[in-house]
Formats: structure tokens, sequence, C-alpha cells
């Protein structure tokens, strides 16, 4: 099997870069972000801190994860709901961070994640990917972006979607995100030693996927 990491900060565009990379090669798109925001979204449902260890582990065992696939576009299910919509907002985004600080959820989801890398050709996105899940990846990426061009990348998104905040909000999210990414004990985000840097700051997203889909040719000949 043919595996590509995508690893980089929170705003970088990962999934949607990673998103149109795989429907043009062929190849399943799997959003590891999105198994963590799940997880964050059943703990703020069921009125638990996300960071809070010791009541978020015993509660694992009640998420229910499951991805579909539709013309290549994943779906994620908990408990049988589709929640790829819920779990794209704020609230979840830093739920997500704090989950993915505890090394159970991250051991809990693990198994979920390579096994759908064993059975298909993937572009896997998310913080950890060519330094854990797939450290032997056939090409590994580190895509990022300054915290200022993230924040308005973001912030555009959230105003699409009729949310009421802030461009300084964004940046301040972004900014706390990527600290606890960066620092956390399991884990943390870094660029694997093999990776390729892709800088997007100053490029248009059609221009973000031409890099990338210009290095899976250069390096896989997809």
């Amino acid at each position: 099997m043919i595996h590509i990491a995508i690893d980089g900060p929170a705003g970088a565009g990962k999934s949607t870069i990673a998103r149109a990379l795989a429907a043009q090669i062929g190849f399943i798109y799997v959003d590891t972000g999105a198994l963590y925001r799940t997880v964050g979204l059943f703990m703020l449902r069921a009125g638990v801190d996300p960071a809070d260890a010791e009541a978020v582990v015993p509660r694992l065992n009640g998420v229910q994860i499951a991805l579909t696939f539709s013309e290549g576009e994943q779906h994620v299910l908990l408990s049988g709901e589709d929640v790829s919509e819920a779990i794209r907002t704020p609230e979840v985004s830093m739920a997500a961070s704090a989950v993915s600080a505890i090394p159970a959820v991250r051991a809990f989801l693990l198994s979920l994640q390579k096994e759908l890398a064993a059975a298909n050709n993937v572009i896997m996105d998310g913080r950890d990917i060519g330094t854990v899940i797939l450290p032997d990846a056939q090409l590994k990426i580190f895509l990022t972006a300054s915290p200022q061009a993230r924040a308005q990348r973001r912030f555009a998104q959230l105003q699409e979607k009729g949310e009421a905040v802030s461009y300084d909000e964004v940046l301040r999210d972004i900014q706390k995100r990527d600290e606890q990414d960066m620092t956390r004990a399991a884990a943390p985000l870094k660029p694997a030693p093999d990776a390729r840097l892709v800088d997007t700051s100053d490029c248009t997203l059609e221009e973000s996927i031409a890099r990338v889909r210009e290095l899976v040719r250069d390096v896989l000949g997809y």
C-alpha cells in the first residue's frame, strides 16, 4: 500500500489539500483530526472537561466512532450519527486539542487509523502521522503557514458559516492550539526528520494544492 502523511498545525489547510489530492490520484483520504474532534464532541456533550484525563479515560468505552467514504469523501459517525459538520466549531477544535494530549485517547484511536492504512492507499493528515501513525509512509509532508495567514483563512471560513467570531479571537485560538499541540507530552506536533516542508503562507489554495501535487508526482510518480 502507498501512504502519504501530511502533518502540520491547525488551519494550515491540511484537510482541504489532502482531500483534493486524494480525489486527483484516487487514494482514500483519512482526516485523523476529525477522530479527535469526535472524541472532544462526545466529552462536551457528556459534560466532561476534555482536558481532565481522569474524567475522559473512563468514558472512552462509550465512544463509538466509524468512518464511511462516499465518492472519496470521509464522513464521521458518532454512535451512528453523522457529526461531520458538528465537529467543525471552534469549541470542538479546542476540545480536540485537549483530548489529543491524553495518551489513552491516542492509543484508543491508533488501531483504527492503522487499520485504515493497512487496507488502503491513503492520504492521512493530522499532527503525528509521519512521526507516530505512519512512520514508514513513502511520502511525508509538513504543511505549515504563519499564524496570521492561518487565522485569516479560518476566520473567512467561519464567516461563511455565519459564526459570530472576530479575527483576533480566531488568531488567539490558533496560537493557543499551536502551543498545546507542540508542548504536549504525547506525540507533540513536529516534522518527521524526513518530511518535506511546504509553507503556504503566501499561496492561494490552488497554488498550495499544486505544490503538494508536484511533490507527489516527483517522489511517488502519481
